[in-house]
């Protein structure tokens, strides 16, 4: 993995390169394999489905609780924020 002693000695020795860490499992970016991930975690490995039509019951349980609670998605900077950082890393990368 990533967090290994032979990863983290080699990026000592390259400090030009530095980890950025989304959610294990998951890109930040592609919200859908966040969700398929809260449902992974949430109801399949927790729960013990008898039959596949059980695990479908479950699963139609789990959306409908999960669309009756929304939580919007709340940026905590503005675009702008977000571009200046995204022009500082791409200057950083790219060496100018």
């Amino acid at each position: 993995t990533h967090k290994t002693p032979a990863i983290r000695a080699w990026l000592a020795g390259h400090p030009r390169f530095h980890m950025h860490f989304t959610p294990t499992g998951s890109s930040w970016i592609n919200q859908v394999e966040r969700w398929f991930g809260f449902l992974t975690d949430q109801m399949i490995r927790r729960g013990v489905h008898k039959s596949v039509q059980a695990l479908e019951k479950d699963i139609r349980a789990w959306i409908d609780q999960w669309n009756d609670n929304p939580r919007p998605f709340v940026w905590k900077k503005t675009a702008e924020e977000i571009l200046e950082s995204l022009a500082k890393y791409l200057r950083r990368i790219s060496g100018a």
